[in-house]
């Protein structure tokens, strides 16, 4: 039965359904386009599908979505409602069965893939899919994986059914279709190779901290804990951690990121430590421990934001890298054995960085890479563990402390250096190896036999001391060996060794070895030596001092003494004006004299007489071989003429004379003292006399050396009391015959002794130290009467004054400030007190001189160089220092009818004017000198042809009478 319908109505209906299509398509805003279907063929066993799925992010809490063509053609609609009721993520993709048969399959979605998780906030992990619906069939049911989301489907043959996944990531790195079986061994076979790795790694771990327990040094738990590190991150990354410990979601990211740190952090650590940066730079270890911190800082981080904790890790794996690789380049050019055996390993580590990050970045993405990896990390530590077991290895039971009592003792003999001495009694044989015979240049095995045959080559005066040693230790069964000896080398010296040793008693209580060492103390027995021979013998000379020169002398008057056969005769020998020749030739050459002078008087005595030096330029000698009076004083008769026989030094002869004091033994018990008092007073008596002399001592001649100190004392007052003369010695100018000015002089009119020379109190001022008041009370005195002339007799040139200067005063610390005391209380003109300096005392300091003249120069002194010519280094010296006048010694002045005399005179005449100073001829002794001075251009003179010194009131008239002529301003 059929029913007919109007066509006005049909197609009102279909218009109808149009419409309502339509306002579907308006409402539903979600719905997506219809998807191609992604071909599912039997004979693939796995399919990626991650590029061909459409994502809706934030899509709501339901989603419609076009199915895919059916084999139909008609494209269906599908909404699928979320589970969690919120804001959610969907995949959506469409599989299609273009076979025959029904075909199960396994959707999975790794929770983690290293792959393109990336470097800066790194995605790590989570599940991935909440649950997949399909739009017809069979829904999905979840595998149960601790690794993946995975899901079972079933497509009917010739179907085509479309998935809709709800995520719970924005996220899906990667989504397969998989044939069960072929996952399933797929699984089996990365669970087999994660668990070679990991039981590789934790046997490893294992044994490198067994290491560290039995090494205990800090290079072994740095070891350790890096081995750790990389197990605890395997774990995590193979999912081992996560089957232990049920970690999901925020806990998996979690563990996941403070394992990359921990792995950053054991990296620094193990590089610090086993290249023991500490020992290089101080540096390293600041940047190690800041490194360190910053590090460990990020495990907070890690539980705030695991992803940000996980990029800082990552990147700073790579640098640790990079600057390990610089430190140990630059170790391994200096030669650190450590930093060139870790070279090979450590570039295994770059390649390996160098993979895991084209890795993160996506550049690598082949299935392969996450768990070779994996392996190249276990591999890494287990070479970082060969190089660390190769020091722990290397000194075998010596390196680890594994020694007994009885090994350390032998390490520590060997570490001293000592030599082992044995000797077996029973065999009576000595065994000391091969080193003392080295040592003495004998052939081996000479020393190794019997304790006699070392009698042959111990020293005669030794050989009954070690005999009697070794016999009493083996009577008495106990006691020590420690004696000093000596032993014969093949060239016939001797060498001194210390044997230091103990017997050993037996069972039976005899004693059957001695065993010690032998030590060779030959340097230091030679420094004893040499030091005892220092104690008591002059330095420069080789003779012995006064110490052991005064024994010497003791030890001989005891024996005449006793035997009255023998009488000791005591000399006292001093060199006539030495020190104003070494002031004039330099210290060097002095010494060249005393130690000539000391081999000529050498040569002239006995050999029971003991010649020694007493002081600088003093010798004594203590006779022994003559007796007779007469005899004596003819060998000290020839003591001098060795001494007056010319001496060359360098181009010029030096002719010097000495004074000799005498004492002879008087018997009895006359003490030593006073023999050598006795010829000191004789010395002294000589040089009074003029010198080049000698004296035998009698008894009234010792008032007279008692009065020395009495004499000190009365020069004492005398400059205290101002009684001390000061004369002044007239400086003409020679082209108007007029008195240009004064030396300062010093007279002592002894109250009891008369006149006493400058020759004779001088030395006593500078043997007490009177010579700094001396100098200051001329100084004063001459400055106090050059004011009083000046204001006297003024003129176009003023008057001046020259005052000698000593070479402690030159020294002493407070002349700057005594000389300018003593011109600000004198009104002079600037230049006016000279102030004369030898050179020899000049060249004493020069660096100090220089400064100290330059001083008194500013404050308006004038500086004269005494003597010139006579010194050592005028000519590279004499523009240093600031002088205005030089003193031409009277040495050139007075004639000797050599032709070289008028040229070295006018040659230092032209070179002081050339150099702008005044220059003054000391020694004028004749009309024909000063004639001579003149024609030479010399602008002033001193000497007897123009009066001797006189005192400040005689020079006054002298002024006064003689005419002074004028001359132009200056």
């Amino acid at each position: 039965m059929s029913i007919s319908v109007p066509v006005h109505i049909f197609n009102l209906i279909r218009s109808a359904i149009l419409v309502a299509a339509a306002m579907m398509l308006i409402v539903a805003p979600q719905a997506a386009r219809a998807l191609e279907p992604i071909s599912v063929p039997l004979d693939i066993e796995a399919l990626d599908i991650t590029n061909a799925i459409d994502m809706h992010r934030d899509a709501g809490t339901r989603l419609q979505v076009s199915t895919a063509p059916g084999a139909d053609g008609i494209v269906r609609r599908i909404e699928v409602p979320s589970r969690s009721g919120e804001n959610t993520n969907w995949a959506v993709f469409a599989l299609a069965n273009t076979s025959d048969e029904q075909v199960d399959r396994l959707i999975v979605a790794p929770n983690y893939k290293f792959v393109g998780s990336d470097l800066f906030w790194p995605d790590l992990g989570s599940s991935r899919i909440a649950s997949i619906t399909p739009s017809q069939g069979i829904a999905p049911s979840r595998q149960k994986s601790l690794e993946a989301d995975v899901f079972l489907v079933t497509l009917d043959p010739g179907s085509v059914v479309t998935f809709v996944a709800e995520l719970t990531t924005p996220n899906l790195p990667e989504i397969r279709v998989w044939e069960p079986d072929v996952y399933k061994e797929t699984v089996n076979a990365y669970s087999l190779y994660r668990g070679i790795i990991l039981g590789i790694s934790g046997l490893l771990a294992l044994f490198l901290t067994i290491l560290f327990v039995v090494k205990g040094t800090v290079m072994f738990p740095a070891t350790a804990a890096l081995a750790w590190s990389v197990l605890a991150y395997l774990c995590i990354d193979f999912g081992f951690w996560g089957m232990v410990f049920k970690l999901e979601g925020g806990s998996s990211q979690l563990a996941r990121a403070s394992a990359e740190v921990m792995l950053a952090a054991s990296l620094i650590i193990f590089l610090y430590a086993y290249l023991n940066l500490n020992r290089w730079n101080i540096h390293y270890s600041h940047l190690a421990l800041t490194t360190l911190i910053l590090l460990l800082g990020l495990l907070g981080v890690a539980v705030w934001d695991p992803s940000i904790a996980a990029g800082i890790a990552r990147l700073s794996l790579g640098i640790i890298g990079l600057l390990g690789f610089v430190t140990i380049a630059v170790l391994a050019y200096q030669h650190y054995d450590r930093a060139i055996l870790l070279i090979p390993t450590w570039c295994l580590l770059i390649a390996w960085l160098i993979g895991a990050a084209m890795t993160v970045t996506g550049r690598l993405s082949n299935d392969i890479v996450q768990p070779a990896l994996g392996g190249g990390l276990v591999l890494i530590v287990l070479l970082i563990g060969f190089t660390v077991m190769q020091h722990a290895f290397a000194g075998g039971a010596l390196a680890q402390g594994l020694i007994s009592d009885v090994e350390r003792k032998a390490l520590a003999l060997t570490g001293a250096g000592d030599i082992i001495w044995d000797w077996d009694i029973d065999r009576d044989k000595i065994y000391t190896g091969n080193e003392v015979e080295d040592l003495l240049n004998l052939k081996h095995g000479t020393l190794e036999g019997p304790a006699r045959d070392w009698l042959e080559i111990l020293h005669p005066q030794d050989r009954d001391r070690f005999r009697a040693t070794l016999d009493a230790v083996i009577d008495q069964r106990r006691g020590k060996i420690q004696q000093t000896f000596r032993l014969r080398s093949e060239d016939g010296h001797f060498r001194w060794f210390r044997l230091r040793a103990r017997p050993i008693v037996g069972a039976d209580g005899e004693v059957i070895r001695c065993v010690g060492t032998m030590l060779d103390v030959t340097e230091e027995r030679t420094a004893e030596e040499r030091l005892l021979h220092d104690a008591v013998h002059d330095n420069l000379t080789g003779l012995p001092n006064r110490e052991l020169f005064v024994d010497r002398l003791q030890t001989s008057v005891v024996r005449a003494q006793a035997e009255e056969t023998t009488k000791p005769t005591v000399l006292v020998i001093n060199l006539d004006r030495f020190k104003q020749v070494n002031d004039s030739i330099g210290l060097s050459a002095g010494d060249s004299i005393l130690l000539t002078v000391a081999r000529r008087l050498g040569r002239l005595i006995g050999q029971q007489d003991t010649l020694g030096r007493l002081s600088s330029d003093q010798y004594g000698l203590v006779l022994l071989s003559e007796n007779e009076p007469d005899r004596i004083v003819a060998l000290a008769d020839a003591l001098r003429k060795a001494v007056r026989a010319p001496i060359t030094f360098s181009d010029r002869e030096i002719f010097l004379t000495c004074s000799v004091g005498i004492s002879f033994f008087e018997g009895g018990k006359q003490a030593v003292e006073d023999m050598l008092t006795n010829a000191e007073i004789a010395l002294n008596h000589a040089k009074r006399l003029g010198g080049d002399r000698q004296e035998v001592y009698r008894p009234i001649l010792r008032p007279l050396g008692k009065n020395i100190v009495d004499l000190e004392a009365d020069l004492r007052e005398a400059i205290k009391k101002e009684t001390l003369g000061v004369f002044f010695q007239p400086i003409i100018r020679l082209e108007d015959q007029a008195i240009a000015g004064f030396e300062v002089l010093a007279r002592w009119n002894h109250p009891k002794r008369g006149k006493i020379s400058p020759a004779e109190f001088i030395p006593i001022a500078e043997q007490s130290g009177l010579i700094n008041d001396l100098g200051m009370y001329m100084l004063d005195k001459g400055a106090s009467q050059l004011a009083f002339w000046q204001r006297e007799f003024p003129m176009p040139r003023p008057l001046f004054t020259s005052v000698n200067l000593s070479s402690r005063q030159l020294l002493k610390q407070d002349l700057i400030n005594d000389v300018k005391a003593i011109l600000s209380r004198n009104s002079l003109e600037v230049g006016t007190l000279k102030l004369e300096l030898t050179e020899s005392l000049v060249m004493s300091n020069p660096e100090y001189s220089a400064k100290v003249l330059e001083r008194l120069r500013s404050l308006g002194a004038g500086l004269s160089l005494d003597d010139f010519g006579t010194g050592h280094s005028s000519l590279s010296y004499l523009q240093r220092f600031p002088f205005d006048t030089i003193k031409i010694d009277q040495a050139f002045v007075k004639p000797d009818g050599s032709a070289a005399r008028p040229v070295l005179l006018r040659t230092i005449v032209a070179m002081g004017h050339d150099l702008g100073m005044s220059v003054v001829a000391e020694g004028a002794e004749s009309e024909n000198d000063a004639l001579e001075l003149f024609q030479l251009g010399c602008q002033y003179a001193q000497g007897f042809y123009f009066g001797e010194a006189v005192s400040a009131a005689e020079a006054t008239k002298m002024l006064r009478k003689m005419p002074v002529a004028e001359a132009a301003s200056a």
